[in-house]
This record gives C-alpha cells, structure tokens and sequence, in this order.
C-alpha cells in the first residue's frame, strides 16, 4: 500500500484525501491517503515520522507552505518562485522534492476547464499573501496584457512585483486606485470571505464578458462571488476546480500520470 497524506492545521475539513482516492480508483492504483493535523511548531518532526513509517508523498497546506519549502533538499522552480512547497516527494536516495502546484492548478481550471484565454487579457490579482504569490509566476506565463496586484498594503504588492517583473507585465495598487479601471479575469486571493467581506472595490471594475475567479470554494467563496455577480461579471466561479487540478500535478509528480479531472470535479460538486 503506498502512502500518502495532507498536512495541515487544521486540516479534517481537507477535500485532498477524497479527491486522491477517486484519482486512484480511476487508475487502478492502490494507495492510502490521510489527513494528519500537526500543531505549528511540529511540521519537520510530523513528516520525518510519516515518512518513516513509510509515507510516499505529501501534501502540505496551511500553514505549512513554507515549512515544507525549507524542509526540501530539492526544491522546483515554481516553488522557488513562490517560497512555498505545497507537494513533496520522498525519493529513494532520502532527497526530498518539493513543489508548489498552485499555480498550474489555477491555470489548467481557467484555461482547461472554464475555457478562459488568458493570453493579452487583463488581470486583476487580489490580495499579495501566500496564495497570489503561488500563482503569480504560472499566470504570467500564460502571456497576458497585463497583471494588477491590489494589496490593502501596496508594499506587499510592489515585492511580488519586484520579484516576478521579468516573467511579463505586472503592476502594483491599492483598492482605491483600481477606479475607473477594467478586467478580463479578477481573482480573489484575500482570506476576507472568511468573514464574510469583500475586499473594498470600485462597482464598475468588470470588462466586459469578465469572468470573476475566488480561490476559496463553497461557501466561502459566497460573498465575494455573490458581489461579482452583481456588479458585471457575466461569469462567476469558486476554486474547486483549482483544487482538484492541483492535486492532480501532485498525483503525477508521485506516481508519473495524469488523472483526468472533469469527473472528479462533477462529483465533488454533487456530493457538496
């Protein structure tokens, strides 16, 4: 049986073992995924003893991100790029992998799934925390016009601009400052629907056929789509699909293929 698990605190709400399994039973394979809640503090000793117990593979969420990119001895160029590890992979020679698939996952959902041309479109970022640094560097690969990164503290959006301006066009802003301008796609990648608020926007910020993208889904997703809805966006959506992508750039980083996605995803929104 191989082994595989999410670390996270908390982490018993995680869609990660479910999605996982219904990977495996796609393929045929035979593994065995957890979720293992670790206190802040414990993360190295908590995966040296999964991984000694004989763990495969990991996936790490918050708040672990970074704890897991220190803890590589082998870290991908994406997960340079964004200082965190979302995924690791326990070699035989005892290196340890690490990447971060947040991003791939974002894009394979916009462009895959939904159908969204990213390429010479016009990009709204919100929030310049753990999360938009993740998909940044894989976004401006998809060669859009322009990437707007809108921080309540705009100098936490200047460093991320200073460290991906040499991937494409990317700029710096306050929500105030956003007036009068317009977007083709508009993620949000605050933590403020956690409380039931949305980022302090201007009305008129949706192009026209936009598409608004939350990174959080179900129900926390509501209050920033809900307001997307009525103020443009012809096209409203929640991470889910994000979700399941990312996961699957785990699935073949572990086990070198690819699941296919649609389903998993269709069945992860019946089952709520």
């Amino acid at each position: 049986m191989l082994r595989y698990a999410v670390f996270g605190h908390p982490v018993a709400h995680s869609k990660s073992p479910r999605i996982h399994m219904l990977f495996a039973q796609q393929l045929g394979h035979s593994i065995e995924y957890t979720a293992i809640d670790l206190e802040p503090g414990h993360f190295a000793e908590g995966v040296d003893a999964f991984r000694i117990a004989g763990g495969r593979g990991a996936n790490v969420t918050v708040p672990f991100k970074r704890d897991a990119y220190e803890l590589a001895t082998h870290p991908s160029d994406r997960a340079r790029q964004a200082s965190a590890v979302n995924t690791l992979r326990f070699d035989p020679d005892g290196s340890i992998f690490g990447d971060n698939t947040d991003g791939a996952g974002l894009v394979h959902d916009l462009t895959r799934n939904l159908g969204v041309h990213l390429r010479d479109r016009n990009i709204l970022l919100l929030g310049a925390g753990g999360a938009v640094r993740g998909v940044l560097g894989p976004l401006l690969r998809q060669h859009p016009a322009l990437v707007v990164i809108a921080n309540r503290t705009v100098a936490r959006a200047k460093e991320l601009v200073s460290t991906f301006a040499a991937l494409g066009r990317v700029e710096a802003s306050g929500f105030d400052a956003l007036k009068g301008r317009r977007f083709d796609v508009v993620i949000n990648g605050t933590a403020a629907s956690l409380s039931g608020d949305v980022p302090p926007l201007p009305s008129n910020l949706f192009a026209n056929r936009a598409l608004a993208y939350d990174m959080m889904y179900g129900e926390k997703s509501r209050p920033f789509l809900d307001w997307a809805a009525t103020h443009g966006a012809e096209t409203v959506t929640d991470g889910l699909g994000m979700l399941v992508e990312q996961a699957a750039e785990s699935y073949f980083l572990w086990h070198g293929v690819r699941p296919a996605t649609p389903t998993v995803i269709q069945t992860l929104r019946r089952e709520g």
